[in-house]
């Protein structure tokens, strides 16, 4: 007999950094903790790192090995996102990107993404609505109107310690809840055709 689907949803923190630790990891923790704090969940964290060299080999889905594909497919099913890049040059890491130009077009319908950021001073906070937002808006997901940007002088240890950021992971995780418990945000479907196909489909401007 087949065993019933579990009820508990799935959350995927998704950083951008390059090495560990880093203050990027750190804060995707931390969102994803509050989150889970509040609904639900289970928590599965991944950073560029957890895909291996074959991401940056790979120029079409179907060049991933497994250790790259199997990242891919984790933010895919995830039933929330929360993502965090370091900021490199006024965006989100290269890497970071690179792993979203796999994920599928249609995955991420419907889906609530957190979005959040660190970088090294405040002149970096925008990018989480300039760089960000319009990826995941691409995706036809539903980003949370709060955003969460932390610069270097908002950790100490490498912990979140600056009170008017930690207040907006408390918004954003607070406004997340209140969206998935409404039933308007979507669950992830079958496995998308990429897989079968190995293809990237382009943004076009």
């Amino acid at each position: 007999m087949a065993s019933e689907p579990s009820s508990r949803l799935r959350i995927v923190a998704f950083s951008g950094n390059t090495h560990r630790p880093s203050r990027a990891w750190n804060l995707a923790e931390l969102v994803a903790q509050r989150l889970q704090s509040l609904i639900d969940a289970d928590i599965t964290h991944l950073d560029v790192l957890d895909a291996g060299p074959g991401l940056g080999a790979a120029h079409l889905r179907g060049q991933l090995d497994s250790q790259a594909l199997a990242v891919i497919e984790a933010i895919e099913q995830a039933d929330v996102l929360v993502v965090t890049s370091p900021v490199y040059k006024g965006s989100y890491t290269g890497l970071f990107k690179h792993v979203f130009d796999f994920v599928d077009i249609n995955a991420l319908t419907g889906r609530p993404v957190i979005l959040s950021a660190t970088g090294g001073g405040q002149r970096h906070a925008l990018v989480v609505e300039h760089q960000l937002r319009p990826l995941f808006g691409f995706f036809s997901a539903l980003t949370i109107p709060t955003a969460i940007y932390a610069d270097d002088s908002s950790f100490e240890d490498g912990q979140l310690i600056d009170a008017g950021v930690l207040a907006r992971v408390d918004l954003a995780t607070a406004q997340c809840a209140a969206l998935l418990r409404s039933g308007v945000a979507a669950r992830p479907t079958a496995p998308r055709s990429t897989s079968a196909t190995g293809k990237v489909v382009p943004i076009k401007g």
